[in-house]
């Protein structure tokens, strides 16, 4: 071989040695360069958001009549079921009053004071209906006046809601009133029974059955009472209520009810229905309670009290005493940049995100305002359509690559 073709050779190894390091360089480059941070994205995006105070409530009825012994005697069978409707002054039981002539000075002078009890009683009851027939005179008074600057809006349209609310609530307080004066009739009319026959010969003795009657129109709760028995005086028989007068009670803490104010709205779920219902908080009570809670720990707590919005057919398969989970509105908006929440932690003093520019990791402290448990008011530091990191992980530093998750 001559000179001149064995320098091509050389000059072809080494060019053939010279290109095959250089894709080992480059595999070596490839293999050893950091591969990017596989993590959860999400968007920063403009819509509505809404905070909510959640807990568990138990409806009730407003309203419970406890009908009972009025004296010691024999009660008869009750044949009525739970469930079953009533009418006012309709015969629920029959009772019949002991031997009147073994009542001493002493169980007489007694069954006096509980008839003067009893009409005492009574005249309160009076007078409480006639402060709650005057009561919701001026709320509607109220109402159609805040109706009228409504029309001409001059007031604001919550302003008119809480007329509304005000004006159903006095009328439902003057129907309770109403009925605690059919029931303090009652117990008077029961009182008074005590003393009948009181002094009479032998042959005056037998008394006659009283018939012990329903204050309202309702049904019956429960039946405490079923058997044929002597009961003594006060015995709890039956107890009636109006199912339609239906409300929620829910016990929050006493640092959550301070945010709560009477007519806030009220998202009602897990009742047992297919869609949500409306409520409207009607009261915050004003004296708190400590209760025990799952892990041992001492709690201040306060009932809420929430009325039902929509009309009884859509909640007229709850009763006395149903679980539900109420979400008590105390900020929301239409119109809010937001973030999730899982994106968030603390840097410093302050709360920071993870942000996604050119497929690196950005760190960026932000400002938040409202916030719920899935997503916070991004007030400064971000802007709509910024991609973050959700959930975190300690690999992921800032300047670090970063890349999608796959499944």
């Amino acid at each position: 071989m001559s000179p001149a073709n064995k320098n091509d050779t050389n000059r072809r190894r080494r060019w053939l040695y010279a290109g095959a390091g250089a894709v080992v360089v480059v595999l070596l480059i490839l293999a050893l360069r950091p591969r990017p941070v596989p993590a959860d994205f999400a968007q920063v995006v403009r819509g509505p958001l809404r905070v909510t105070l959640d807990e568990e409530g138990e409806t009730r009825v407003r309203d419970r009549f406890v009908i009972s012994a009025p004296v010691a005697g024999r009660v008869l069978r009750i044949e009525l079921e739970p469930g079953d409707a009533v009418t006012a002054d309709t015969v629920v039981a029959t009772f019949q009053p002991g031997d009147p002539t073994f009542l001493d000075a002493r169980s007489r002078a007694q069954a006096e004071a509980r008839v003067g009890a009893a009409e005492a009683a009574l005249g309160r009851a009076r007078a409480e209906r006639q402060r709650a027939d005057a009561e919701l005179r001026y709320a509607e008074s109220e109402r159609e006046r805040y109706r009228k600057l409504a029309e001409q809006q001059i007031v604001a349209q919550d302003r008119l809601d809480a007329a509304e609310l005000a004006a159903s609530t006095k009328d439902e307080s003057l129907a309770a009133a109403r009925f605690a004066v059919l029931s303090a009739e009652k117990d008077l009319a029961a009182a008074r029974a005590v003393l009948v026959g009181v002094g009479q010969t032998r042959e005056q003795d037998h008394l006659d059955p009283l018939a012990l009657r329903s204050p309202i129109d309702g049904v019956v709760l429960r039946r405490l009472r079923e058997s044929e028995a002597v009961v003594p005086a006060g015995e709890a028989l039956l107890e009636i209520a109006d199912p339609a007068q239906l409300e929620i009670v829910s016990d929050f803490l006493s640092t959550d009810a301070v945010r709560i104010e009477a007519g806030d709205r009220v998202l009602i779920d897990q009742w047992g229905g297919d869609h949500d219902l409306d409520g409207r908080v009607k009261r915050v009570e004003p004296s708190g309670f400590t209760k025990i809670s799952a892990l041992g720990v001492e709690e201040q707590r306060v009932n809420v009290v929430i009325d039902f919005v929509r009309p009884r057919e859509a909640w007229k398969a709850l009763g006395d005493g149903y679980r539900v989970e109420v979400r008590v509105v105390v900020w929301e908006s239409e119109d809010v940049l937001r973030v999730p929440t899982s994106s968030l932690f603390r840097k410093d003093d302050d709360w920071a995100v993870f942000s996604v520019v050119d497929g690196e990791a950005v760190l960026r402290k932000v400002e938040l305002g409202h916030r719920n448990a899935l997503e916070a008011e991004v007030m400064r530091g971000l802007d709509e359509g910024d991609v973050v990191v959700v959930h975190p992980s300690d690999a992921i530093v800032p300047g670090v690559a970063v890349e999608a998750r796959t499944a």
